[in-house]
């Protein structure tokens, strides 16, 4: 909370319209901090920040005025964490001082100092919620085809879990060693979708700024080098590179597999940034089945265009997925992609689909407006699966 009031010569003639604002605003008003006239009597000890104060408005704006009073007060309360400025205060309801941020109107604030607010709601209430309840163990059914999933997570951790829900867990012996991947570009993006997921980051310019300095691909999409791995435990035959995750059911012996759709751009980036609050609140163990199992689900049906590499860095990628087409070729293992029937496909154009095809409609730059949105739709109903509209 911003201290409005803690010593007289910080009071300004206008600290009673500020007052007059705040009861507007919790009981459902829209009007701008520019636009308003009336006056109140001190509500507290201190003025809410300008950051929560807008957010009340917007959170109105977007339900006519129908803001529960005890969110309103949640939001006027909360914190903005992260990087960026402290809580601010309201021009003309404070004194500009010589030290720290000038006061400023709220309409002139950015969405990231918004979004900084919201996180702080839905962390709070994302470790309340807790974790959907377990569905009992299924009985483990006799396995006539052992295997273990491994490479890009979005596609191979969600598959397995599938197969762990049916009774079929990973391993056992002789078991073939299924390495799911697909494009490098798409790949970058499921990592950073999983890394959102854990423990949060940077974001997706600045994660992909630093793997390309150090000239390396997140680990678990370095198809070669987890494929070597695996053939070193095992053997290079019962190493199958998989670049088609429809392929996945019928390699393991069940009839069908939902393969998982990848989070939009806006989503993951609302994610991440959650995960930074939600790590002050709860163990690292317990913020990563959160982020998965209670927020993933509310993310899921947020519409938009996944996350694209951006243009300056499109031609690392090119190199680093002709690097990994020539390096799993030498490799000689099985390789399946669409349209094939059988394991020993192995070289050729199927290889090919490692490599980027940059299709256009991705977003490079994630826009802090449309991230607003969606923490808008959670703060509102942290229940209810939010909709994002472009």
């Amino acid at each position: 909370m911003t201290d409005g009031g803690s010593a007289s010569s910080e009071r300004s003639e206008d600290e009673p319209r500020a007052w007059g604002w705040v009861a507007h605003l919790r009981e459902g008003g829209t009007t701008p901090w520019a636009d308003w006239s009336g006056a109140a009597e001190r509500g507290g000890r201190f003025l809410p920040g300008a950051q929560q104060l807008e957010l009340v408005r917007r959170l109105n704006l977007a339900t006519g005025g129908s803001v529960d009073q005890a969110l309103a007060m949640r939001v006027l309360e909360a914190s903005a964490p992260g990087r960026g400025r402290p809580d601010l205060q309201l021009v003309g309801a404070a004194r500009e001082s010589a030290f720290g941020p000038r006061p400023v109107d709220p309409a002139d604030l950015p969405a990231d100092e918004l979004v900084r607010v919201a996180t702080s709601v839905i962390a709070e209430d994302v470790a309340a919620a807790g974790l959907p309840a377990e569905r009992p163990a299924p009985l483990t059914r006799p396995w006539r085809r052992p295997y273990r999933l491994v490479g890009d997570p979005v596609l191979a951790d969600p598959l397995r879990a599938q197969l762990i829900a049916r009774g079929r867990p990973p391993g056992g012996g002789g078991a073939r060693i299924l390495v799911l991947g697909r494009a490098v570009d798409e790949m970058l993006a499921d990592a950073f979708e999983a890394r959102a997921l854990d423990s949060g980051g940077p974001s997706w310019r600045d994660w992909l700024d630093v793997l390309s300095a150090r000239d390396e691909l997140a680990p678990r999409i370095d198809l070669a080098q987890v494929a070597r791995t695996w053939a070193r435990r095992t053997s290079t035959e019962r190493v199958i590179i998989v670049l088609d995750a429809h392929r996945v059911a019928r390699l393991v012996g069940v009839r069908r597999l939902a393969v998982p759709e990848p989070l939009s751009a806006v989503a993951v980036d609302l994610a991440r940034r959650v995960a930074a609050v939600l790590g002050l609140l709860v163990t690292q163990e317990r913020r990563a089945a959160l982020l998965q199992r209670t927020l993933a689900p509310r993310l899921r049906t947020v519409p938009g265009p996944r996350l694209a590499v951006p243009e300056p860095l499109q031609g690392w990628v090119s190199d680093r997925a002709e690097r990994m087409r020539r390096q799993l070729r030498r490799g000689g293992y099985p390789v399946l992609g669409s349209g094939g029937k059988a394991p020993e496909e192995r070289t050729g154009a199927v290889l090919d689909a490692v490599l980027p095809a940059y299709v256009p409609g991705g977003v490079e730059h994630v826009g802090h407006e449309g991230v607003l949105r969606v923490a808008i739709d959670l703060v509102l109903d942290p229940t209810r699966r939010p909709e994002e509209t472009t």
